[in-house]
C-alpha cells in the first residue's frame, strides 16, 4: 500500500485521533477513516483495527449521509 495522503485529523483525546486519508491499494483508490493511537506523546501515530474504508463509488452515499446529518443537527 502506498503512503496515505491525510485529508483531516480529528483529535479524540491526547493519545487518540481519527485520521481521514486517501490511499491506493492494488490500483484502486480508497477513502479511509481510522482511529490511530500514540504512546510516545504524538511522535508516532499507530493505526488500530477500528476504522472504515470507502471506494470512490461509495463517496456520493457517504456525502449524502453527511449532508442529512448536518440538516438534522441544525434542527436541534
Amino acid at each position: 500500500m502506498a503512503d496515505a495522503k491525510i485529508l483531516a485529523t480529528i483529535e479524540r483525546s491526547e493519545t487518540e485521533q481519527l485520521q481521514i486519508s486517501l490511499s491506493e491499494y492494488k490500483g484502486t483508490s480508497y477513502l479511509n477513516m481510522r482511529i490511530f493511537f500514540t504512546n510516545d506523546d504524538g511522535a508516532t501515530w499507530i493505526p488500530t483495527k477500528k476504522g472504515v474504508t470507502f471506494t470512490a463509488d461509495q463517496l456520493d452515499i457517504l456525502s449524502e449521509a453527511i449532508e442529512e446529518a448536518k440538516k438534522e443537527f441544525m434542527e436541534v
